[in-house]
């Protein structure tokens, strides 16, 4: 199965007459927000909290750790644990 980020209807505003950012448009900028690549320095295990599904980069990674994925989204209520690398 493929998750893709469902883009806002261009028929549809993406802000109200108050300037407020719709539900539509607000669920769509946070599905980016979470797939978005996070990029530093070292693991991000115990370091870095995400959501689930959130990709980090090591800049100074060696072949082999550099890339992690979120897998686990809260582990005893710390979600800067859950990475893996990939």
């Amino acid at each position: 199965m493929v998750d893709r980020v469902s883009v806002p209807s261009a028929n549809r505003p993406y802000v109200d007459e108050n300037g407020i950012l719709t539900s539509q448009s607000r669920t769509f900028l946070r599905s980016i927000w979470v797939q978005a690549l996070i990029i530093g320095t070292g693991s991000p295990e115990g370091v870095v909290a995400a959501e689930e599904g959130s990709t980090y980069q090591d800049n100074n990674g060696v072949a082999g750790s550099v890339r992690y994925a979120k897998m686990v989204d809260n582990i005893g209520g710390d979600k800067s644990m859950g990475w893996v690398l990939v």
